[in-house]
């Protein structure tokens, strides 16, 4: 293998990737609307201004509000958008106002940083103005620079490039094995695989495997013989989750950037908090707002004017320099999004060891970001879960979607330690999933082999929509050719099955009589209903919210996609695949990472619903469907309506 073209094709494919994401932006822009941009939450219509004012990094911010909190939307952190005024009619998009790079964002507020103070202006003179995330040149850019920098690489960073990319083996420190009490034998040989690595380590989590405490503890123990280290993640979200986990273990982290998880412990570890609170802080505020007022005043004729502006601008520099300087030197962990480290603060800066959470779900490129800073790097994932996100069919094809991690795992399975011992699920759902995905490798934990919620129950059911005869509900229509079959309403939100969301309903109505309606609420047993499809999960949530049965348990039930479930667990999961037609084509039910990730979400009972005829002509789906019939003693469809 040879590393350069290696990378020179990865630049290629994310070319690709870069163009197809340019133009569904654009499209989305000129074609799609502002109305069905905010159906999909990547917009805002009819906002509100609030108030303007500096941060505490000095950046100008607007703060927006918006009417409608009841839908969802992808607005993060880091993200950069555009401002439009409109007439009302939201149909098509409308002049662009300005841009900006979101701050700080809930359910109804946004934090905006923005070029200057008096564009604002602008919206407030608009009769109607909206937000709608923008195309991200920024990470593209930043990626590319990574890959470039791999290709031109010379001294520790070719040597790691090689080491993936390459034949050149890792090598190990002799290290005497360390005992770990409260870890099992797979997450201690984790830990001392990441201690003895001198290049690389790969800790390889499967569902309910602890890799977090793992990960947490592999750092814990590195920071014993290192000073600093820089933990990185893929998105927002994973990286508030290590940050927290590392707080809560008495670690000193300093985040570069803002939480997802608006909440004041998340807030109190972040970079900007954390300046805001230094003791040198009221005086450099006063200073930078000393400098604004001269600078306002700079049409009067003041001699004297020049000077001080000088003086104060370095003053305010050093003190920034100073409280900088006491924020990273006593910093145990800088943490931050695979783009974010190549934030202008980590400029310069080194660390003996990265450590990079999800490492499967990012990028190549982004992966590499944060390897020049690195003397070796620790990756913690399973990419037996949900892979990097590629848009670009033929960039996917060619092998984009294949991530760092993947790499590892196959070209050097002696620096990868798989976790065996799982502590989430009945064994019955495990162990599919372990068959499958995992050798047979994984197994229980004696305290939830057998967990379950019901006696006698089966941990798995799968009601088949093929098979009308014995779905046993009211009003099934005589002619039953096109029953259950799917649509396409929207080539963006993909498939839809409207009969299958009302059965799910159906099927999860009579589980929840089973267990008795007072018990589910004492006992708070959580449910998650999960749809491949958004189409469908925004139909279940519809058809949840004006159900009154389901009005008591709203708080229990949570509604989203694959993705939007990833890292979270529940009592019980039921899946509804939508899928159903005559021509056995499932689409992106291929992608069988997800199906991992939707199938071990459930800690004691799973429900699928869909058509087993469809399904079966894959090989995963009829295995499945095998597996299901076999620990249910043949019993396939065992759910009466």
């Amino acid at each position: 293998m040879n590393p350069i073209k290696i990378l020179n094709n990865h630049r290629r494919l994310l070319q690709l990737e870069y163009e197809e994401e340019k133009k569904a932006f654009s499209d989305a822009t000129n074609k799609i609307g502002l109305l069905k941009l905010a159906e999909r939450g990547e917009a805002w219509i009819g906002i509100s201004v609030g108030k303007t004012f500096y941060n505490s990094l000095n950046q100008r911010c607007v703060e927006i509000l918006r009417k409608n909190t009841d839908e969802e939307h992808h607005f993060e952190y880091g993200r950069p958008v555009a401002f439009f005024a409109s007439t009302g009619d939201y149909s098509s998009s409308s002049r662009v106002l300005f841009t900006g790079t979101v701050n700080f964002v809930d359910e109804a507020r946004m934090i905006v940083i923005i070029p200057e103070a008096a564009v604002v202006s602008r919206l407030a003179e608009a009769a109607e103005a909206s937000v709608m995330l923008s195309f991200d040149e920024t990470s593209y850019r930043v990626m590319f620079e990574a890959i470039e920098r791999a290709i031109n690489a010379k001294g520790r960073l070719a040597e790691l490039r090689d080491i993936i990319y390459g034949a050149k083996p890792t090598a190990e420190l002799h290290l005497s094995p360390l005992h770990f009490p409260y870890l099992n034998e797979s997450q201690s040989d984790g830990v001392n695989k990441v201690l003895r690595a001198k290049d690389v380590a790969v800790l390889h989590g499967p569902p309910g495997t602890g890799k977090t405490t793992t990960l947490v503890e592999a750092i814990n123990e590195t920071l014993r013989r290192e000073s600093q280290v820089l933990v990185c993640a893929q998105s927002n979200m994973a990286v508030d989750w290590i940050s927290e986990k590392l707080v809560d273990r008495g670690i000193n982290v300093l985040r570069i950037g803002n939480p997802s998880r608006v909440n004041d412990k998340m807030l109190s570890f972040t970079y900007e908090r954390r300046f805001e609170s230094h003791p040198d802080y009221p005086t450099l505020w006063a200073i930078r707002k000393n400098i604004r007022e001269l600078r306002k005043g700079r049409q009067k004729n003041n001699e004297n004017r020049h000077q001080k502006l000088d003086s104060l601008q370095r003053r305010a520099t050093e003190l920034e320099i100073r409280i900088n300087n006491d924020l990273f030197n006593s910093a145990h962990v800088i943490a931050s999004t695979l783009t974010g480290s190549a934030n202008r603060l980590l400029s310069g800066m080194k660390f003996s060891t990265v450590f990079i959470d999800e490492a499967a779900q990012a990028l190549q490129a982004a992966t590499l970001i944060p390897l020049r800073r690195a003397g070796r790097m620790i990756l913690a994932g399973d990419h037996c879960q949900l892979p990097p996100t590629v848009k670009c069919f033929e960039a996917q094809r060619q092998g984009l979607g294949k991530s760092l991690m993947e790499i590892l795992v196959a070209t050097h399975p002696d620096c990868v330690t798989l976790l065996t011992t799982q502590y989430r699920m009945n064994e019955s759902i495990m162990k599919f999933s372990s068959e499958w995905f995992y050798n047979n490798e994984m197994k229980a934990a004696p305290d939830v082999r057998f967990r379950s919620i019901l006696d006698f129950d089966k941990p798995i059911d799968w009601v088949d929509t093929s098979d009308t005869e014995n779905l046993r509900f009211a009003d099934i229509p005589e002619d039953k050719s096109k029953l259950f079959f799917e649509e396409k309403p929207d080539e963006k939100y993909g498939r839809i099955n409207k009969e299958e969301a009302e059965l799910s309903l159906e099927v999860l109505k009579n589980y929840i009589y089973k267990i008795g309606k007072q018990r589910l609420l004492e006992e708070r047993l959580d449910i998650g209903v999960i749809s491949p499809y958004r189409a469908q999960v925004k139909h279940l949530r519809k058809l949840v919210a004006k159900s009154p049965f389901f009005r008591p348990f709203i708080k229990l039930i949570s509604i989203n996609t694959v993705d939007g479930f990833q890292g979270q667990e529940r009592d019980i999961i039921l899946l509804s695949l939508v899928r159903s037609n005559e021509n056995g084509e499932i689409g992106f039910l291929r992608d069988l990472r997800r199906m991992n990730v939707a199938m071990t979400r459930a800690r004691m009972k799973l429900i699928i619903i869909g058509n087993a005829s469809t399904l079966s002509h894959h090989p995963f789906y009829d295995k499945l469907k095998k597996y299901i019939r076999r620990i249910n003693d043949n019993d396939f469809t065992v759910l009466n309506i």
